[in-house]
């Protein structure tokens, strides 16, 4: 039986008057793509800083690997990594420079092979000697792919990773993801609006409305509870009723 690598206990995070996660709790088993799912403001973003030690909750409790980030944080940030379309890493480096920042940031033994590696998988190897502010925005999303595999996480978190991906290396990446599950037994928290994206690498997805849980289980389950024929359908449902509210 998978041991769980995530705890989260009635976790919830306010910025003043306002409440972005309510009282969330769930778990999360090691080797399963979880993804997150809803609306904008849904709580999505706020809640994978939490996960990350970024922000600390309000109230309610995360472990990750059975640890706090009080008094584990070094230990398990070495065991987790981070990718966003929508972060960037320093421009004025070049693509390897920046990889060997992150790399020996991480420890990777033999990183100049892992570099080189990774550079390949990402199809980016042409570009390593490139400042990072020339890349593209796809460019871009497949460095943040790169540097968030340098240290091969237990926890992988993705934000929009294929937003800026042309469909084919989109293919390719999601390919990526699932063989690091089969391979490894990775564990992947995935957030994206790409609903068929979603569907097709998710094990299981939580739907978020208004910083709660509304839906929790697989994707044909929560197509099933919203009575709908496809996420993209439950998706669409969810945003219109939070608009008219």
């Amino acid at each position: 039986m998978a041991s769980t690598v995530l705890k989260v206990k009635n976790i919830v995070k306010e910025f003043k008057s306002f409440r972005a996660v309510n009282s969330v709790s769930f778990e999360v088993p090691e080797g399963q793509i979880l993804g997150l799912l809803g609306p904008n403001g849904a709580g999505k973003t706020t809640l994978i800083a939490m996960l990350l030690g970024i922000l600390m909750p309000t109230s309610g409790s995360i472990l990750v690997f059975e640890k706090n980030f009080k008094n584990h944080r070094e230990d398990i940030l070495s065991q987790v990594n981070f990718s966003s379309t929508y972060i960037s890493m320093p421009l004025s480096l070049t693509v390897k420079e920046n990889l060997t920042f992150f790399a020996r940031l991480y420890h990777v033994p033999d990183y100049a092979t892992k570099i080189l590696e990774l550079l390949r998988l990402c199809e980016i190897e042409q570009f390593e000697n490139h400042l990072t502010r020339e890349l593209s925005s796809g460019q871009l999303s497949r460095l943040n792919l790169a540097k968030a595999l340098l240290n091969r996480p237990r926890i992988l978190f993705l934000d929009e990773p294929t937003a800026s991906l042309d469909p084919a290396m989109a293919n390719k990446v999601r390919k990526i993801l699932t063989s690091l599950k089969k391979e490894y037994g990775s564990t992947i928290v995935y957030t994206s609006h790409n609903m068929r994206e979603i569907e097709q690498i998710s094990d299981r997805i939580i739907f978020l409305n208004r910083g709660s849980i509304i839906a929790d289980g697989t994707p044909d389950q929560i197509t099933e509870f919203f009575q709908k024929d496809s996420l993209e359908e439950v998706f669409l449902k969810v945003a219109r009723e939070t608009l008219v509210k």
